[in-house]
């Protein structure tokens, strides 16, 4: 896919890979629709990419909102007339061993990992049917190909997008829609300083994270999301 003039829109835009896959997305060309909770920061990221010479608007989006996501790809179309690209990228994770998670907190990163993503595939699918192609990338991770004790709950969400994933690209083939999993290794983002769960143990994973496993700059992920789109990948590891 040629990126430029392509409509995207972007779920967790305010910060992280979010932030980062829409700058690269808008230097390619892109017309972005920036999405997320924080609309100060949304604002802060669309002046800059307008400064830029791109072209962006945002919507506040709370992803486990069905209404909310249904109106995110309304303006889009609102605005743009069309939809080409969806990145699922807006997530949270939660820590705590499989014997004592909270209910609660796996129900909240379940809505948001996995009902999050399916809401906005649902709601973008018939435009890009409509259109005749399109592509959807769904962020997932490489804890979903690893059993980390602490991470399991996050872990299982991750799990289901990724099925969800692969089921959808087989059932959108003839409607011409790709489906791109992203798997990201440990990025330096807010990410897992904002997530859920056992204070103590995300404090310990953090620590171990940060001296034994190689963290990369939301940057090269972006760098290698858009590089899945232009390749049309089925899948793509981040493995610089």
């Amino acid at each position: 896919m040629d990126i430029k003039d392509k409509v995207a829109i972007v779920t967790g835009a305010s910060a992280g890979i979010g932030m980062a896959t829409a700058r690269e997305l808008a230097a390619a060309g892109a017309k972005l629709v920036l999405a997320a909770r924080s609309t100060d920061k949304l604002a802060g990221l669309a002046s800059e990419l307008k400064a830029r010479g791109g072209e962006a608007i945002t919507v506040r989006t709370d992803m486990r909102d069905p209404l909310q996501v249904q109106a995110m790809v309304r303006e889009a179309k609102d605005r743009y007339g069309r939809v080409d690209i969806l990145i699922n990228n807006a997530g949270q994770a939660a820590a705590g061993l499989v014997a004592d998670v909270e209910l609660a907190d796996f129900r909240q990163i379940i809505e948001l990992n996995v009902y999050g993503p399916l809401l906005a595939m649902q709601a973008v699918i018939p435009a890009m049917r409509e259109a005749g192609s399109g592509v959807i990338v769904n962020i997932s991770s490489m804890v979903s190909k690893m059993h980390i004790p602490g991470l399991g709950a996050y872990a299982a969400t991750k799990a289901a997008l990724n099925l969800l994933s692969e089921t959808a690209r087989y059932e959108l083939e003839s409607d011409k829609i790709k489906v791109i999993t992203v798997f990201p290794r440990t990025t330096a983002t807010d990410f897992g300083k904002n997530s859920i769960g056992n204070q103590g143990l995300r404090q310990r994973q953090r620590s171990q994270a940060s001296g034994s496993v190689p963290v990369d700059p939301p940057e090269a992920v972006a760098r290698k999301i858009v590089e899945s789109i232009t390749k049309e990948l089925a899948e793509q590891y981040i493995d610089r």
